[in-house]
């Protein structure tokens, strides 16, 4: 088993499942030797970084959150699209720094990702409210860390096919000791440290490290909770019970449960950020941020 599939392994993800599935199968592939022709990285580079670079539209600065999020993940981005948390965080950055930049735009179309990185650079972007309107889109898929990350603007929009959510984490574990058994194979792990080998993938999960995989799990997705209640000014207890529980729900049902304000475009993004940036920012904010910032009230007093 390759070392890339190993990690894939034992990192938490906030992703959809079924994206994370499709990651997976790539790797194996690649374990088992097989590469993709040039011509076909060619045309997925082609397709990446052609919504990877950020963007001015006028004083807006527009910045893409798009493909599987993943931590230095540049380096992957040239075959399976990928997008780094440093790479959204530097355009996040320089866009705030910019003078000629008066608002900014999260063009968010992503599964999620890994849980790494994704907390520290949603906590950046909530605290740069109120330095320039912030407003996101999911243009068309915000889940998992994508919707981590977008719930972290000043406002969020949904385009109308769009869908957002998918608030969870998860972790796999792979048994390859039957496989190894039938082609004859035994691997012995020779390690310090009582649980230094735990949930290794070639014998079945135990009770134990079961149990240690699952505290991981539940850490990082009280971090996501609580994050996502904070940008959206609800309980914490709203975002675990109502906020889709771990699937994605379209515009108009996002729009109902709180977890977006508004249906709309990319177009509409960039429209509403140049709108509240005129009108002075967070002077201009929807009178659905103050509904929510109700709602936290009464939930901090409940």
């Amino acid at each position: 088993m390759s070392y890339i599939l190993q990690a894939m392994y034992e990192t938490p993800w906030a992703i959809l499942p079924a994206k994370l599935e499709a990651i997976v199968a790539v790797a194996q592939r690649h374990a088992r030797g097989e590469r993709l022709a040039p011509e076909a990285v060619a045309e997925i580079a082609a397709a990446a970084n052609g919504r990877q670079a950020a963007q001015a539209r006028g004083a807006v600065a527009v910045l893409p959150i798009v493909g599987t999020i993943i931590p230095r993940g540049d380096m992957l981005a040239e075959s399976s699209g990928a997008v780094s948390t440093q790479r959204i965080t530097a355009n996040f950055r320089a866009a705030l720094a910019d003078p000629a930049v008066s608002a900014i735009v999260l063009d968010v179309d992503s599964p999620g990702g890994s849980v790494f990185g994704v907390d520290e650079l949603a906590g950046e972007i909530y605290k740069a409210r109120g330095v320039k309107p912030i407003v996101a889109v999911a243009d068309y898929l915000a889940a998992s860390a994508g919707y981590y990350l977008a719930s972290a603007a000043d406002e969020l929009m949904v385009a109308p096919t769009g869908e957002v959510g998918s608030i969870g984490v998860f972790a796999m574990h792979a048994d390859f000791s039957r496989a190894l058994d039938q082609d004859g194979v035994t691997v012995n792990l020779i390690s310090a440290g009582k649980f230094k080998t735990e949930g290794n993938p070639y014998a079945p999960l135990g009770e134990e490290a079961r149990a240690a995989m699952q505290g991981r799990v539940n850490d990082y997705y009280g971090l996501f909770t609580n994050a996502v209640a904070r940008q959206r000014g609800v309980s914490v207890a709203d975002v675990r019970d109502g906020f889709g529980q771990g699937r994605v729900v379209g515009a108009a049902a996002a729009v109902g449960l709180g977890m977006a304000d508004s249906i709309g475009t990319l177009e509409d993004a960039i429209a509403r950020a140049a709108k509240l940036a005129r009108s002075g920012g967070q002077r201009g904010m929807s009178a659905s941020l103050d509904t929510r910032q109700r709602r936290m009230r009464l939930a901090e007093h409940s």
